[in-house]
């Protein structure tokens, strides 16, 4: 299967860690970004992530020279024309989704398979924007990438099982282990996770416990290897409130409802580990 050529849309974390596992496994892989500057610090984040591989002794030199010369970089979607799989990794937003994919049906091959990674965005909306409306898929990565285990193969109603096929034996040469979800909301991971974080939110808002505790019982008496808010600050905060939202609308289940305190810090810009400040200080 490694013969087959891989694109990837967008070089963010992400982006960039999907592009790193797909070269890593000997795919050629081509990642887009919207311009220059960005494509260049997905690049570089790229070869640091490798290095830093050689330097704990995880690969060796050859690799990771091996891996980066599989991976080419462009701004030019007309550069994912003879892909066979073109996965998009765009910002949660399904208007510019829509946009990505209908461009990539106009170019890529015919029998080319297009996914999305989208944690929480309907994957049969996207498909309905291309001609292709059996080979297109989600394919859910988990942050990071390189790291994480799991992949999330999101089956749409109208998606074949050859595609559904070619994704779960696509994902198994990743080294990962594929699980096919229906195209719901949130779909498993997400959905039970979001429960998970915004009822800890509500917990901290009414004065249950305090961050500390709350995060401290849970790493403790659950095994985690982080707390709920930790992991909120981690993923950021506005990704948490735009996935309940998303989720919410589309369930009308309100456990979902995003509580008051997240939506005041994400509008005072307390994102988590990005900006600094989240539920922790991280400037510290």
């Amino acid at each position: 299967m490694p013969s087959k050529k891989v694109g990837v849309v967008g070089c963010g974390t992400m982006g960039a860690g999907i592009v790193q596992v797909c070269a890593q496994s000997g795919y050629p892989v081509v990642v887009s970004e919207i311009n220059q500057e960005l494509l260049n610090k997905g690049l570089a984040s790229i070869s640091t992530a490798l290095s830093r591989g050689v330097e704990r002794g995880r690969l060796s030199q050859e690799d990771k020279d091996a891996a980066l010369g599989r991976i080419k970089g462009t701004t030019s979607i007309k550069d994912f024309a003879d892909c066979d799989l073109v996965i998009e990794v765009a910002i949660e937003n399904m208007e510019i989704k829509k946009k990505v994919f209908a461009e990539l049906d106009a170019t890529c091959p015919e029998n080319a398979i297009l996914a999305s990674n989208t944690s929480v965005l309907s994957v049969t909306e996207m498909a309905m924007a291309t001609r292709r409306l059996d080979r297109v898929v989600g394919l859910h990565f988990f942050n990071p990438p390189p790291v994480m285990q799991l992949v999330e193969i999101v089956r749409t109603i109208l998606v074949s099982e050859e595609t559904l096929e070619f994704s779960r034996e696509f994902a198994k040469s990743l080294g990962k282990t594929p699980v096919v979800v229906p195209d719901t909301p949130g779909f498993i991971v997400n959905r039970l996770l979001l429960s998970f974080i915004l009822n800890a939110i509500r917990m901290l808002e009414s004065g249950v416990a305090s961050k500390e505790d709350i995060d401290t019982a849970i790493t403790l008496g659950l095994n985690h290897p982080i707390g709920p808010l930790a992991l909120a600050d981690l993923v950021g905060n506005d990704i948490i409130l735009f996935m309940a939202e998303g989720v919410y609308q589309n369930l009308s289940d309100h456990q979902f409802i995003a509580p008051t305190l997240l939506r005041r810090m994400v509008s005072a810009g307390q994102l988590g580990r990005k900006t600094g400040k989240g539920f922790y200080d991280y400037k510290k």
